[in-house]
Formats: structure tokens, C-alpha cells, sequence
């Protein structure tokens, strides 16, 4: 569906920035918007399904399964006890 809405100039600008910086459309980031604030304003959400994903994007954090095998390297087989 498409809808109709007056933004602000600034605005616009910075959404234009925002989606130069993400390489997306102006009309994609406005959907990840809308989502976003509908996620984070849906009282019935709990705070997992609010969460979830969170994230999924970030470079800076470890694979958690990576990180628990090198935790476990050091330790003796369950046989060897």
C-alpha cells in the first residue's frame, strides 16, 4: 500500500544520508522505520520478540559457538575423567 505524508526538509535530508549510508532506498529505510517503531511501541510484545536480532549485524561480536569451543579446547575429554 502506498500512503502520502508531508516530512520535513531536514529530515529528509538526513534520511537521505542514513540510507547513502546503508546503501538502501529512501523508500526501504522508511519501511525499516515503521517496523522499528511499531516493534518498539507494541505494548503486547514481550521484551525477547522485542529484542530478537538485535545484532544480527554487528561485525565487533564473536560467533557465540566459536567463542563456548574455544572456552572448551582446553579442557580434558570426558573420557580421560
Amino acid at each position: 500500500m502506498r500512503i502520502l505524508t508531508d516530512i520535513p526538509d531536514e529530515d529528509i535530508r538526513k534520511l537521505d544520508a542514513l540510507a547513502a549510508q546503508l546503501k538502501k532506498s529512501r523508500a526501504a529505510t522508511i519501511r525499516d522505520a515503521v517496523a522499528l517503531y511499531l516493534v518498539q511501541n507494541d505494548t503486547g510484545n514481550d521484551w525477547i520478540q522485542r529484542y530478537a536480532g538485535l545484532w544480527k549485524d554487528r561485525t565487533d561480536i564473536p560467533d557465540g559457538v566459536d567463542y563456548q569451543r574455544a572456552m572448551r579446547e582446553d579442557r580434558r575429554p570426558y573420557e580421560d575423567t
